[in-house]
């Protein structure tokens, strides 16, 4: 009896004496984002000013691979122990299954690496304001107009998101032009394109809405995630 309480004992002591290591990873909590239903990776780096190359880089996918409700993605630059880590993740996954390394990216790509060599106005109005990249409302431009008018591609592309997920944007159009280059067309009245359609300059993709009881088109340009001014590159009327 006395042996068994002896015995008993000391594993008791043993295990107490372990040190259990934290986990290397966190995906919960700030600088991770759960996807929602109608998210796609150029929604989520459009909500939160980020290029899309560097969103699917920090979490090791490619710009094409699917991503599914519930899933968690980084938003913020990985420490460089945890790039170590997963680069010694990954160098097992590829010794043991070589065909996980397979391409996802679909064969009717339609977008291009070349930046546009020419944009077109959205749509026929006069700006409402100026571009402001501190201000959530002024990172583009809102254009006046008529309810139901045409909005149209502001230069060759694919529709990378179709959709009003994004608060504030109502019912919202990205075009991704250039691996460099991504316009939107927000508060539309009826999107009329659907994610993955590949658009020529000129093409109508949705029908002016309006805000605050006012007909109007809001347009931004962002490059490589970042806003920019429209008009930089808009021609002179």
């Amino acid at each position: 009896m006395k042996s068994a309480f002896a015995t008993a004992f000391a594993v008791l002591l043993l295990v107490s004496c372990v040190t259990v290591k934290p986990p290397t990873t966190v995906s919960r909590g700030p600088g991770w984002y759960t996807v929602k239903p109608s998210d796609t990776l150029y929604s989520i780096a459009w909500r939160y000013g980020l290029d899309y190359k560097q969103l699917a880089n920090w979490n090791k996918i490619s710009v094409n691979t699917p991503i599914h409700p519930g899933q968690r993605l980084r938003l913020i630059k990985p420490s460089s122990q945890t790039i170590a880590s997963n680069n010694r993740s990954s160098s097992k996954k590829s010794s043991t299954n070589t065909k996980a390394r397979v391409s996802t990216k679909p064969k009717n790509n339609q977008s291009s690496s070349r930046n546009p060599s020419k944009w077109i106005w959205p749509t026929k109005g006069k700006p409402l304001n100026t571009f402001l990249a501190s201000e959530l409302d002024r990172r583009g431009i809102d254009i006046a107009g008529k309810l139901g008018q045409p909005v149209r591609a502001v230069a060759d592309g694919r529709v990378v998101y179709s959709g009003n997920g994004l608060a504030g944007y109502g019912n919202l159009i990205i075009i991704k032009h250039s691996d460099t280059f991504l316009s939107a067309y927000a508060y539309c009245q009826e999107r009329l394109v659907q994610e993955g359609s590949a658009v020529k300059a000129g093409k109508v993709v949705a029908k002016m809405g309006s805000r605050d009881n006012t007909a109007k088109l809001h347009f931004e340009i962002r490059r490589n995630g970042k806003p920019v001014d429209p008009m930089k590159y808009l021609p002179n009327k």
